[in-house]
């Protein structure tokens, strides 16, 4: 790790959620009925989608609505040898996120915390490229349970001098193969107003007036609504519904969704397995007749089923 500012530790903060949070991020993402273990608290095997811990960065201890701008200034470190960066015209390029522990379904009586570092800043001419680790730990034991490694494209705020940054790992379908399951995920014109009620208030998501001025046209979707939208295709199609069946996943953001649209979730197996028996998939999603708007799909799970589902 190299360049300006890699690195750089970010003041730890403490992170909190209660078992309404957990439930609202269930429903916000398109759990089922048939997948009340999400959506049920007195449910026996009532659990946490895996893929909640992305949300906490935002959230922090939030229980009220909050300023997202205001929010984003005050939590920007300045960080050596790299621009100041303008958190009102900033989207997601590529996450990855790694399971260690299942999260309770309640962080009451006990502390969290998210660790941040930068791993690299990179002027890409248009953009500025911020990639960052968070690890999200129990405070007091120092156990780790989610790592997330994710980079922001911070639009119009290149050209400043530095690298250029590596060259992104690839992981494109199988050629050749038909995909061994698809999911279609119809989006509502409110699905984005229901979304950042977890924590998530980012204005480019709820009205026209901050997409306009970015070159959208107007409001588009949360980049994590499509991602954690098709992280729940996978583990509904191929894990059986059991946050134990999903080691990490990832993606890239190639191209933004719309209020409206329909997700299309295509996926591969490859049948290629590690000593542990974690097997990696591949995933494309597009929106219906358009655009893939997730690329670079990458998962590992225990493949314990596999399913048709078009909703």
């Amino acid at each position: 790790m190299s360049g300006p500012g890699a690195g750089h530790q970010y003041s730890p903060y403490q992170v909190s959620w209660l078992k309404r949070d957990v439930l609202l991020f269930a429903n916000s993402i398109g759990c089922t009925v048939d997948e009340l273990h999400f959506l049920y608290e007195l449910h026996p095997d009532f659990a946490v989608f895996p893929s909640y811990a992305i949300i906490l960065p935002f959230k922090h201890t939030n229980t009220e609505v909050i300023d997202f701008y205001a929010a984003q200034g005050s939590a920007r470190e300045s960080i050596p040898g790299a621009p100041k960066l303008d958190s009102k015209r900033v989207v997601d390029g590529e996450r990855h996120i790694e399971f260690f522990k299942q999260l309770p379904t309640t962080s009451e009586g006990r502390t969290f915390e998210v660790r941040g570092k930068v791993v690299g800043i990179y002027d890409k001419g248009k953009a500025t490229v911020l990639e960052t680790q968070n690890d999200l730990v129990d405070a007091k034991t120092g156990e780790l349970y989610v790592r997330a490694t994710g980079s922001g494209f911070f639009v119009g705020q290149g050209g400043w001098g530095g690298p250029k940054g590596p060259k992104a790992e690839s992981y494109p379908p199988p050629e050749g193969k038909k995909p061994d399951a698809t999911y279609e995920h119809p989006i509502s014109a409110e699905s984005a107003h229901l979304y950042r009620l977890n924590g998530d208030y980012n204005p480019l998501h709820a009205t026209p007036e901050p997409g306009k001025a970015m070159g959208f046209g107007g409001a588009i979707m949360h980049g994590l609504y499509s991602w954690n939208a098709t992280c729940h295709a996978l583990l509904k199609l191929l894990g059986g519904s059991d946050p134990a069946n999903i080691k990490d996943y990832q993606a890239r953001f190639a191209s933004p969704v719309k209020p409206g649209d329909t997700l299309v979730t295509q996926i591969w197996r490859t049948g290629q397995k590690d000593g542990e028996g974690w097997e990696e998939v591949r995933f494309v999603t597009a929106i219906k007749g358009g655009k893939v708007c997730l690329s670079n799909g990458r998962a590992r799970m225990r493949v314990v089923g596999q399913r048709e589902s078009k909703l």
